[in-house]
């Protein structure tokens, strides 16, 4: 019986002194996370709008709004070279190229041809500053718009002209077929017989 008490009373006391070694070494951890304490930062209120009341009124400028103008388009050779830099990127990562058409404006191209393929309607356009023609199709990219159809004599648009403050406006624009050069007529040769002809 003697023995009970005894090993209740040593395991009651190892509990305590388990508990009271936890406890202890989680006080010495709070006690050494604890930093130095913060001073509150006091708002300093500026009195009328933080102005000097010693000094003379002056109002403030006014806001002129800036006219938003159309984004400048690089030149030709910009934007080929963005083409290029495009292709390189698109061929390293194993991704389809872009188009050629990218790089070009709606305004630097010319309706060759329309004709009808398995594919449906498709046109043959000209690039005029680089005199290059390509076959292209509903949905080909440019580089202020894009080919949204083919009718039987002219190609319609969706242009989309960028402004300097971000906005962007789409309108439709229509592209008719190029008319032929007209044929210059040749001026009838007077008929003279050889012996009169002159030399």
């Amino acid at each position: 019986m003697q023995v009970k008490e005894t090993s209740k009373t040593r395991f009651t006391s190892f509990l305590f002194a388990a508990a009271l070694l936890v406890t202890s070494g989680f006080a010495i951890g709070v006690v050494a996370q604890e930093t130095k304490p913060v001073k509150p930062v006091v708002n300093k209120q500026a009195v009328n709008g933080g102005r000097d009341p010693f000094r003379k009124y002056e109002p403030p400028p006014p806001n002129v709004k800036k006219i938003a103008g159309q984004a400048p388009v690089p030149t030709i050779n910009e934007r080929i070279d963005q083409y290029k830099m495009q292709k390189a990127a698109a061929m390293r990562t194993r991704m389809s190229a872009p188009k050629p058409t990218t790089a070009l404006l709606l305004s630097e191209i010319q309706v060759v041809g329309i004709s009808r393929t398995p594919r449906g309607y498709a046109a043959i356009v000209e690039a005029t500053p680089i005199k290059l023609s390509y076959v292209i199709y509903p949905g080909e990219p440019f580089f202020d718009g894009q080919l949204v159809a083919i009718e039987d004599n002219r190609l319609v648009f969706r242009r989309e002209t960028v402004f300097t403050d971000g906005r962007r406006e789409r309108s439709v624009e229509y592209k008719p077929l190029r008319q032929a050069p007209p044929v210059n007529s040749m001026p009838v040769p007077t008929t003279q017989s050889v012996a009169t002809a002159n030399p």
